[in-house]
């Protein structure tokens, strides 16, 4: 016996697949959407249309940009120190180190973090890309900003040892950053100290 409308068995299906999202969640988010003015309904629908065509990757650094856009402004904006490579898993990683108005390096975004688990490999991530920037941007500095967590920490230790050879300075982001907590969901004043406090490797 089906106990709720199809309709809302496969919106709560949809919700599902977003990460972190658990079966309990799903069903508040379904049915909060139903409850609403339908216009939200519509209004999400149509920007998650047109997601895919309207975002693209920067060829450079991997951040997020507009189609419209060649390459990201945080690369070509003559005010970014580009000898400066701030080395984050994600895009959103971005947004959360630009939040702290610290850093005025570029940035270079691996898209993932090493999980043999999960089945990535260094050969997935944006890892070449990074060391041919090294000599065509005359990079001074890595800082290597990857969570501080399991997948975070053997991603950092590769690269350091890929990056060993270009006789560069190698930073980490320090230890302010609690175990296991994503870039993206830390408080400013944390990401902040541990931006500055970074440390040799």
């Amino acid at each position: 016996m089906q106990v709720l409308p199809k309709s809302l068995e496969n919106l709560i299906e949809a919700f599902g697949v977003l990460p972190g999202v658990g079966p309990r969640s799903a069903e508040r988010f379904a049915y909060y959407l139903f409850k609403q003015d339908p216009i939200l309904a519509k209004r999400l629908a149509n920007e998650a249309s047109k997601i895919h065509e309207e975002l693209s990757y920067c060829p450079i650094t991997f951040a997020l940009i507009s189609k419209d856009q060649i390459v990201s402004p945080l690369y070509d904006n003559i005010s970014r120190n580009k000898s400066i490579i701030a080395v984050v898993a994600d895009p959103f990683d971005i947004v959360a180190i630009e939040k702290t108005g610290l850093y005025n390096g570029t940035y270079h975004v691996l898209g993932g973090l090493i999980s043999p688990i999960d089945g990535v490999t260094p050969d997935e991530l944006h890892i070449v890309e990074l060391i041919k920037r090294i000599d065509k941007d005359k990079v001074a500095e890595i800082i290597l900003a990857t969570n501080a967590s399991v997948e975070g920490e053997t991603t950092a230790i590769y690269l350091q040892k890929e990056l060993k050879a270009k006789k560069i300075k190698i930073t980490r982001l320090a230890r302010g950053l609690p175990v296991g907590v994503d870039l993206e969901y830390a408080d400013q004043i944390t990401l902040s100290r541990a931006l500055e406090g970074r440390t040799l490797v």
